[in-house]
């Protein structure tokens, strides 16, 4: 592995590893350290580099210039960045095929390569995703606060002005992106829908309630939010049916931002609620992409979802429809914070019931395990959990 910069944290995702047997396609949204994990992690023989305007008119002129430039010896080819020229996945399938040379590549969005070269990310290449820093990566400097409020962007957690780098980010970067898919034609709606959707970021969604906000038609919100997902800006949460129903779950789905920071600086919250829904949304958010990324990073595929229904009983998470999580804010969970487990548990089996709070330490009520936040995450991250 190649030595690592001072500045470089060690990320969890082990790309290396993979790419030992297959080619990968890493994906991630901007600036999650995508270029550095490259620079750190993998020693490779040649790299594209798409942001690069000359680099990318040569290939895109001439994409066999990239089996041109092989020796012999060569096995791995990055190319950073793919999405922005998805013909040049064509040469990348023949050289897996012909050559056996292995690929990474690296992009903010997997919307082109679905509809042209899904035979290749479903077969050939692994997909991977890439997030912000999550807790083990910073455990030694943690700052919930910190997180709570600027999100964890490797360049804005380590920033001395992290809202500065925030302010570019979440302004002119997102609308570029969509403009650079080739999206939205009228970026000024979706400036307003993304304004909208931050406000409504872990909270059930109303597409037409959305739609009168933004001033948009409700079927081009649901557009927009494929967007979102597609261009790895957040992720649907879907509602979980019990199978033996005794009470109706909603229907609604639910939605989360990739990153606190950023939802923050759509919101224009420049500083951290100090209590009530505001701060609860950014704890939970937090929580619910701690666990994404866990299962992402370890390759597991078991749904995060939660349960709620029509007479307000609720369970933030449900981890593949046997570990239920609530989180809560507070620095001393109570019988009253149990509720949607027990009334969750009385119609579905559950392996384990756990509140993640700001209790200072790991107890036990009513057969529910209360872990602190921090105590929670080292335990997900060691494997206890899921």
């Amino acid at each position: 592995m190649v030595s690592s910069s001072p500045r470089y944290i060690q990320r969890k995702l082990d790309v290396a590893r993979v790419l030992n047997k297959k080619s990968v396609l890493l994906l991630g949204p901007r600036r999650t350290g995508k270029s550095a994990l490259i620079r750190n992690q993998i020693k490779a023989d040649h790299v594209y580099n798409l942001l690069q305007s000359d680099i990318f008119q040569a290939v895109s002129a001439r994409p066999s210039l990239i089996r041109e430039a092989l020796k012999p010896t060569d096995r791995l080819v990055v190319i950073d960045e793919i999405q922005k020229q998805p013909a040049l996945m064509d040469e990348v399938h023949d050289l897996i095929e012909s050559r056996g040379i292995r690929f990474l590549l690296t992009g903010s969005s997997a919307r082109k390569l679905r509809r042209s070269h899904t035979s290749l990310m479903a077969g050939r290449a692994k997909t991977l995703q890439l997030h912000p820093f999550c807790y083990p990566e910073i455990a030694d400097q943690f700052d919930l606060n910190r997180v709570l409020h600027y999100g964890s962007l490797p360049p804005v957690y380590l920033a001395d002005d992290p809202w500065d780098e925030l302010r570019s980010y979440a302004g002119d970067y997102l609308k570029e992106e969509i403009l650079a898919e080739a999206i939205a034609r009228r970026i000024e709606n979706f400036s307003r829908f993304l304004v909208t959707a931050a406000t409504s970021n872990a909270e059930l969604l109303n597409y037409e309630s959305i739609a009168n906000d933004a001033q948009v038609p409700a079927r081009t919100v649901r557009e927009y939010y494929a967007v979102l997902t597609d261009t790895l800006i957040g992720s649907l949460v879907e509602p979980f049916r019990a199978k033996k129903v005794s009470r109706k779950a909603v229907a609604k789905n639910k939605f989360y931002f990739f990153d606190l920071g950023v939802l923050n600086s759509l919101l224009g919250r420049k500083t951290l609620p100090r209590v009530g829904a505001e701060l609860g949304g950014l704890f939970e958010s937090w929580i619910y992409l701690e666990l994404k990324a866990y299962l992402d990073y370890t390759e597991r595929e078991e749904p995060i979802q939660f349960w709620r229904t029509h007479t307000g009983h609720e369970v933030d998470f449900l981890v593949g429809g046997r570990v239920a999580i609530e989180v809560k804010m507070t620095e001393l969970a109570s019988e009253r914070d149990l509720r949607g487990l027990r009334e969750l548990g009385s119609e579905h089996a559950l392996e384990k019931k756990i509140v993640v709070s700001r209790d200072k330490k790991r107890r036990k009520l009513q057969g529910v395990d209360i872990m602190p936040c921090t105590v929670f995450l080292e335990a997900l991250w060691d494997g206890e959990i899921i």
